[in-house]
């Protein structure tokens, strides 16, 4: 009986580990760290004093009061050119750090999202001018 869950329990771990890996949508603008924890939203029109005054931004989810995610895998200055923007990441979220490990980053143009940045992209043209990639980059993960 006890060999019998064996084959029963490797089947579940593989049917479950990629539906737990598939990624989400996350909605909302990219804002300032501190405009965001101190309940602000980034003043519109002086992004670039602010963008020299933040050291780290965040996506603010639409439609929610100062819940935010870091985005520890995209670059600040890729998230400083699109603060106060209506924007889109693709990734998956871990929970207890509210985190994203985005995947692509799409901005609304004309109505439409529009992806300005994608992780493979941003590899392979890592690993063409270093040969290499970075450690950390999700690639070997």
């Amino acid at each position: 009986m006890k060999r019998s869950w064996l084959p029963i329990m490797l089947v579940m771990l593989f049917v479950l580990i990629p539906a737990m890996a598939i990624g989400a949508s996350f909605t909302g603008s990219i804002q300032g760290f501190n405009c965001v924890t101190q309940g602000k939203t980034c003043p519109v029109g002086k992004e670039d004093p602010v963008i020299a005054a933040e050291s780290v931004f965040v996506l603010l989810s639409e439609g929610a009061t100062n819940v935010f995610y870091f985005v520890p895998n995209l670059d600040r200055g890729i998230m400083a050119r699109h603060i106060n923007e209506s924007v889109k990441i693709e990734g998956t979220m871990t929970k207890n750090l509210n985190s994203i490990n985005a995947k692509e980053l799409y901005v609304m143009k004309d109505g439409k999202y529009k992806k300005v940045w994608d992780v493979n992209i941003q590899d392979e043209i890592y690993k063409d001018i270093w040969g290499t990639l970075p450690l950390g980059s999700g690639a070997a993960d």
